[in-house]
């Protein structure tokens, strides 16, 4: 998404921001008020879009298209690839006297027609059934996406489905999802008598974090280059130990690359609000203002991509992997998630009145209720090989989901339990007590905690445990779906009690007060890191899915089947499908970093090995006659061990290969780089054939 008239940094933002979009602003100029007014119910309101508008939106949208440059069209999709995908098509249409006719029609804007053979479908689909179909999703709208050359591409989002309408992509279910919470925070919307006419939709803020590497040094490195991850690489003296990067100052070199991915992504309409240092030399964050979900996700995938692309111009390497470096902080998304409701409001803000907070203490208590009962099939949603190598170490989550509260909800939610209504909290002053006899609560009343994998951060839950390569699509289709459950619940007991003619504000403290008791084990405010929580965890019956292959069987038990069909998120052989296409991109991936493994060792590290042992035994040899060698004799004697220790790992693993076996295979991996790394510390600087992770950190 090159930037080919870039404007000089701050200047003409507000005429920027948006400029590459199709947004409503830009309809306004291109539609006639009839197809404006009915596409605008459609982005806001949710309403069916009307058919017989799309050729006047098709040919608006290739107007403005063509007038920023655009010479083809793409349907943009997310197939299960987790990365996005596209088949880009001339707006061309020769006529009849050898010239040419631009054409874009409603048909081409709507639906389109990739190969689809080649995508994983896990098993949905043969190899040899070609056909996919792509789907205009109107609510993320159309950008235009630049390039070199001066070429620019229109790019429509869309869904991508089989030939049988089956979800082959990761758009599609979380717009599922969103329509099922949609429809009973409407039905709880009822009960409380919140009035409104806006569309309720899940929001999403997802922090992003990244690392940055000299490009040259990149390059050097065939694991880095292959697969996102450093395979052998020995802890540098120097690394975050200091905690004099994280929010420190940001070095030129960066800071140019920081700017120009601003300017990129606010031309693109995502609004970015902060950068900084993170806690790992050469590591950052980017942070975007919280959108609707479905959008944030597009935005999302639009933010990797430009990252990716931007650090190219400035000579850098942008790393997305969860851990490219032993030893130090890997790289996650915090995925900040909450609810819009039919009166505007966000449902997970504390309240002004009484009848508000009860409001938000329902909600609450459905999280609660929802995260304790699916809390494996939330921890599914995070797994892949390089976020197993990140959850549970000491700068994410771990595998264990556990929800904080904050000390002051925390202490409400537990005078609750106790009966009767919260009179008291923690941070002190006067505490409302109205109909449904429930606190006044104040805002940002509580810490943060970073080492929780659900944590409430005020308006919010904020879940950590994404990785940083990974789409945020999989986590909220698991929290729109699994708090659209346990809302459905709440208002089913409700509604039968009022039926009975019970108060509401008395069953509504009861139905709380009860969920609290049954699904408080899922409330940690500890560190979340120790090992004092893991064996609490085990005593509360919290699962600890360590593995991804663990992990990922939650996707296909019947609870999850019975969950996802009765709310029409996914059907019984979608959910296989994703466990079977996930489970062989895990596999798939243990096999290639085996394979670039066994490449860097053999034909970088043990000629490098070798050559410094072959220089050891020359120099003792030369000295025989000398007596003081007993220093020298002991460093042959360890290069000579790990030097063996490396070519029984080697064969370990490729034995492991042989059977495709991934847990032996990752144990060969384990003990190659265990031996390599040994060798680095004794192989001379002139010798070893790969940058260090010194080199890496701070030579950008």
């Amino acid at each position: 998404m090159t930037n080919k008239c870039k404007a000089p940094a701050g200047s003409g933002i507000m005429e920027q921001y948006g400029s590459l979009v199709f947004n409503l602003k830009t309809m306004r100029n291109y539609l006639s008020e009839k197809a404006y007014q009915s596409i605008k119910s459609t982005l806001l309101k949710g309403e069916t879009l009307d058919p017989s508008i799309s050729d006047e939106v098709a040919d608006a949208m290739k107007t403005w298209a063509m007038e920023k440059g655009a010479t083809h069209f793409t349907h943009w999709f997310q197939p299960l690839t987790g990365a996005t995908a596209e088949k880009q098509e001339a707006f061309l249409q020769p006529d009849r006297e050898g010239g040419v006719l631009t054409s874009f029609s409603g048909k081409e804007l709507i639906q389109g027609e990739p190969d689809a053979s080649s995508f994983p479908s896990g098993g949905l689909r043969a190899t040899f059934e070609a056909r996919g179909y792509t789907a205009w999703d109107p609510t993320s709208p159309a950008f235009v996406k630049e390039g070199p050359n001066d070429s620019v591409v229109l790019c429509i989002p869309t869904v991508f489905c089989s030939y049988h309408g089956e979800a082959l992509d990761k758009k599609t279910p979380l717009l599922r999802s969103q329509n099922a919470l949609a429809k009973q925070i409407v039905r709880m919307a009822k009960l409380f008598g919140v009035t409104g006419t806006a569309r309720p939709f899940g929001t999403l803020g997802a922090e992003q974090e990244y690392f940055l590497v000299d490009r040259g040094l990149f390059k050097a490195r065939p694991d880095l280059v292959q697969t996102g991850r450093t395979l052998f690489g020995k802890r540098s003296a120097r690394h975050q130990q200091m905690e004099d990067h994280y929010f420190g100052h940001i070095k030129p070199r960066v800071i140019a690359f920081m700017t120009d991915v601003d300017q990129e992504l606010w031309k693109l309409g995502v609004p970015a609000k902060t950068r900084h240092n993170e806690v790992s030399p050469a590591q950052f964050e980017l942070a975007p203002v919280f959108e609707e979900q479905n959008l944030a996700v597009d935005h999302n995938m639009v933010v990797m991509q430009v990252l990716a692309e931007v650090a190219e111009r400035h000579d850098f390497a942008c790393l997305l992997h969860e851990k490219p470096f032993a030893g130090v902080n890997g790289s996650g998304k915090h995925n900040n998630w909450s609810v819009s409701g039919p009166d505007g409001k966000n449902w997970l803000s504390p309240g002004d009145n009484p009848h508000d907070n009860a409001k938000f203490l329902t909600m609450i208590a459905a999280i609660m209720t929802a995260v304790d009962t699916y809390a494996p099939l939330l921890r599914a949603t995070v797994a892949s090989a390089g976020n197993d190598h990140r959850l549970g170490a000491n700068e994410a989550p771990p595998a264990i989901i556990s929800i904080y509260l904050g000390e002051q909800l925390a202490d409400m939610i537990a005078q609750i339990e106790k009966g009767g209504n919260a009179k008291t909290s923690k941070s002190g002053g006067s505490i409302q007590i109205g109909v449904s006899g429930l606190p006044d609560l104040p805002r940002d009343a509580t810490d943060r905690n970073r080492t929780s994998p659900m944590a409430f951060t005020g308006n919010k839950f904020e879940f950590r445990a994404v990785g940083s390569n990974m789409s945020c699509a999989g986590s909220n289709v698991v929290l729109n779906t699994i708090t659209a459950w346990s809302i459905d619940e709440i208002c089913t007991t409700l509604e039968k009690k009022l039926a009975g003619g019970a108060d509401f504000n008395s069953a509504l403290q009861e139905l709380i007060r009860s969920i609290v008791r049954d699904h408080k084990r899922i409330l940690f405010d500890g560190d979340n890191y120790s090992e004092a929580w893991k064996k609490e965890a085990a005593r509360r019956g919290l699962q600890n899915l360590t593995t991804t292959p663990a992990a990922l069987k939650e996707l296909v038990t019947p609870a999850a089947v019975e969950l996802f069909e009765r709310y029409g998120v996914l059907t019984a052989r979608e959910l296989k499908s994703r466990y079977e296409a996930y489970l062989h991109a895990y596999e798939q991936t243990v096999a290639l970093e085996a394979n670039c493994a066994l490449t860097i060792a053999s034909t970088m590290i043990l000629p490098a090995a070798l050559e410094t042992e072959r220089n050891l035994a020359a120099t003792l040899a030369a000295g025989r006659g000398l007596s003081a060698h007993t220093g020298l004799r002991q460093i042959a004697k360890s290069v000579a061990k790990h030097v063996d220790e490396l070519v029984a790992a080697i064969g370990m693993t490729e034995k492991a290969l042989d059977g495709h076996e991934s847990a032996r295979i990752i144990a060969g991996m384990t003990a190659m780089r265990k031996a390599g790394d040994a060798l680095e510390a004794h192989v001379p600087a002139d010798l070893w054939p790969l940058p260090t992770y010194a080199d890496l950190f701070f030579l950008i």
